[in-house]
Order: structure tokens, then sequence, then C-alpha cells
């Protein structure tokens, strides 16, 4: 982060979203100002919460897209949730505070993730000796048990022979070493042997209740998981593909899950980002009513106390949201920021407006960025042999394509390109593999060869395109 200063911030952005300036610098700004309060003294760097902000723009603009690689950047947990599928406390549907659960849960993959990769060249050494157990399995010394020598000692024990056992031993253990040379040297990648691995699935329980139901499955998974011994299941694969079942056992085996789950909880509270979309689908102001709409306002009540800053029980424990940083998202075609409750509003200090998108904003966004649509189509249909480039009129013509039937029919923004591209390639992906080796240039009279029809006709266009 010491690294990450807005300007490089902006600049990162860039590489995968056009355009859009304003909302770049006000979440660099956010995730600078992270860094600068760690860099504070104690006392003072609790009263210093995070400004959310609030990003008010039409679909397909890149509000989501800015937010998922901001948390990318800083390597943040992250989670984007939808305003609309949440309820009051009361009505049925899922409770505000799962969002809090459900970004712990990812902080703990990202971080068990983590961990499980430096301790990855320890649990391969462990792999090859499980392999080997598999293969030629060392012998156990044999003991006949009499059924009196409980009471007499070792009247009636008939031990194995010891020259017996171990020359039986040590022709095991030439077998398994020549067997670790050969696994070495990858000969034996694709026998097939029979792994055991743990069944990590609970007892399957249906439950039916009003809120909260997700933490009571859960409660139930974590009562059934201590009352039942972990089952164990067995699995014939090729040695290749066991090795990464057993090394992701014997990396699980190396870690300490409980300072996982504490480092989990610790960047959740100090770097976590919640992504809350479609905001202004529950901001609204006649809920006298009832119907449809009749719990908007209890939604943005009980969104309330998580972004003031509350503590939310998880199953891993207590969790403050104080310094979770907020990143709100609405296009307010219908509503306005100001038909939001006034205590959400105040706790959205920042604002940013994003702009539509124009012809040469998807010229731009066709081309420029890093996992730029053309370069994936191109990619895509590289597999198959198929060469294709795109000229300039081609390009440009999608662009005036998206931007005609934007203005025409509902406004969806760079989405709209994805829509055109998969028309315009339909029939070169559907043939692809029969024309291998072929080289195909997309032009704009390619273009307006399958698309003619669909843009002269503004109601079929409403559909297909």
């Amino acid at each position: 982060m010491e690294n990450l200063t807005p300007r490089k911030i902006v600049e990162e952005l860039d590489k995968y979203i056009i355009g859009q300036a304003s909302a770049k610098r006000a979440v660099a700004i956010a995730l600078r100002n992270r860094y600068r309060r760690q860099q504070l003294p104690e006392e003072i760097r609790e009263e210093v919460l995070p400004k959310n902000i609030l990003m008010i723009g039409p679909t397909g603009v890149g509000k989501t897209e800015i937010a998922r690689r901001l948390a990318r950047l800083a390597d943040a947990p992250f989670i984007k949730v939808e305003a609309t599928k949440f309820t009051e406390v009361g009505y049925v549907g899922r409770d505000v505070d799962s969002i809090i659960r459900d970004l712990v849960d990812i902080a703990i993959r990202m971080v068990k993730t983590e961990r499980m990769a430096t301790v990855y060249s320890r649990a391969e050494a462990a792999v090859e000796d499980r392999i080997l157990d598999i293969l030629a399995p060392l012998p156990t010394r044999e003991v006949n048990v009499n059924p009196f020598a409980a009471l007499f000692g070792n009247i009636g024990l008939n031990r194995e022979d010891d020259s017996h056992y171990e020359e039986k031993r040590s022709r095991v253990e030439r077998e398994r070493e020549s067997l670790r040379w050969k696994l070495r040297a990858g000969e034996l990648e694709d026998m097939i042997i029979e792994v055991q691995v743990e069944d990590s699935s609970p007892p399957m329980l249906e439950v039916f209740s009003g809120s909260g139901v997700e933490e009571m499955g859960i409660n139930l998974q974590d009562v059934f998981g201590n009352i039942f011994p972990k089952r164990q299941k067995k699995r014939k694969v090729p040695i290749r593909e066991a090795r990464k079942i057993l090394a992701q056992e014997e990396a699980q085996k190396l870690i300490d899950m409980d300072e996982a789950v504490t480092e989990a909880i610790r960047r959740v509270e100090q770097s976590g980002i919640v992504f809350i979309d479609e905001i202004d689908k529950i901001a609204g102001k006649d809920h006298s009513s009832g119907g449809p709409d009749v719990s908007r306002e209890g939604v943005q009540r009980d969104i309330l106390p998580i972004v003031e800053g509350s503590t939310v029980m998880t199953k891993h424990g207590p969790v403050k949201t104080d310094h979770i940083l907020f990143i709100a998202a609405g296009a307010f075609h219908v509503s306005k920021p100001s038909d939001l409750i006034p205590e959400l509003q105040g706790r959205f200090p920042i604002r940013v407006e994003l702009e539509s998108l124009d012809k040469d904003d998807f010229k731009r966004i066709l081309t420029e960025p890093r996992n730029a649509l053309i370069k994936q189509y191109t990619a895509l249909l590289a597999t198959d042999g198929v060469t294709v480039e795109f000229d300039e009129t081609g390009i440009d013509e999608i662009a005036e394509i998206a931007d005609l039937v934007n203005q025409q029919t509902e406004n969806i923004g760079a989405r709209r390109l994805h829509t055109i591209l998969e028309k315009v390639l339909e029939d070169l992906s559907f043939e692809a593999p029969d024309v291998s080796g072929r080289r195909v240039v997309i032009t704009r009279d390619y273009v307006k060869s399958k698309l003619v029809d669909i843009v002269k006709n503004r109601d079929l266009s409403r559909y297909i395109l």
C-alpha cells in the first residue's frame, strides 16, 4: 500500500476501465486514506472513519467494475450485494447482517489460500509418502493374541518372528525407494490409485424459518460437525490428480485455522469493502400504501447501523463494522439520492456521478483495456485455429451501432457491446471448429451484413440487441 499513491491507483484502474475519472479519483483517495490511517498513532486511528461513497450513474458504465478492481488492487476482502435482495427484519428474505457474515467467510478463504500456498512445499513432501503408503504399504508386525493372554500376561502371545519381519520390511523399503524415483521422474502419473479423503458435507437437514435462516443453517452445520466423526470417502484417481487432493489435505493440516480466522476478521474490520448495488431501488417516500414496497425504508434502517458502525455476531466471533468501506451505487432514474432516509444519506458523504458512454468510449472499451472484448473473442476463436482480426472500420461500426441502439431503446451502457459482438460473431463461433486455419477480418461491411436487418427494424432490435 505504501507505493499505491492515488495517482498510481487511478493508473491501475485505467488499465481496465475507460473514462469515469471523477469516480476513480474518489475511490483512489478513499483507498489511500486507509493507508494513511494505519500510520496514525493508535489513540487517533480509531477516530478516523472511512468516507463512504455513493456512485450515481446508469447501468453498464463501470460502477461495479471500479469497486471490484479497487478491492483486487488492495488485496482486500470484497463483497458485492444487491440491496433489493434484503428485507426488513420480520419479512421473509435475507437479513442485512448476512452481508458481514458472508464477507468474513470470503476473508477466511483468502487467508487460508495464502497460508496454504506458503506451506505447499512442505505438504508436497508429505504427499509423496502418502502415495507410497498406498502403492507399497510398510508391513506391520503380526501379533496373534490368545484369549487367555489378558489373564496371564504374555502367555499365549505369539509374535511374528523378528528375522522374518525385518526381511519383509527391508524388501518393501527397497520397493518403495524404487517407486519414489519413478514418482519423482513422473513415470507413474497416469496410474490409478485409491485415495481416502474427508467427506466434509454435513448431514442434510432442511430448515424453514423467517429471518436469519442463513445463520441457523451455519449453526446446524457446526453442531453436526462436532457430533458426528468426520467421514472418509474413497476416490479412484490418477496419481497426478491424487497429488493435488492430498496436497490440499496436508497443507490444511499445517496451517493454524484459529490464527487464520483471527487474521481474516482483522482484515474485514480494517480493510473490508462492501459494494451495495441497486440502492436506488430501496429509496422511496410513500410507504403507507403497503404492497411490495412496504419494507424499503425498513431495509435502509437495517443497513444504517452496519454503515454507521456496529458489532455483528458471526459464527467466528463478533465483527466490528466501523472501518469497513461501503460503496453504494444506483442509477437513480426514478428516485433521487435525497429519497434515501436522511441518516443513510449522511453516511455516504462522497457523491460521484458517472457519465453515460458514447461512441468514442465504446471504441476505447473494445480495444484499450487489458481485458478488452476484442482481445477476449480473438483469443477464444484462436483455440479453434481461427484467426480473427478487427479492422478499424469494423470497430467503428460496432461502436456506432451500440450507441444508436442505446439511444433508441434502453441505455444499458457497455453491456450492449457484449450483445452486439455475440450477434456479429455468432455464425463464426458456430463454424470455427470446421474451418480451422481460416483468417477472418471483421470490417464495416461484415458487421453490417450481420446486423443490418436488426438495426433497421427498431422493434426487432429491442428483443435481440
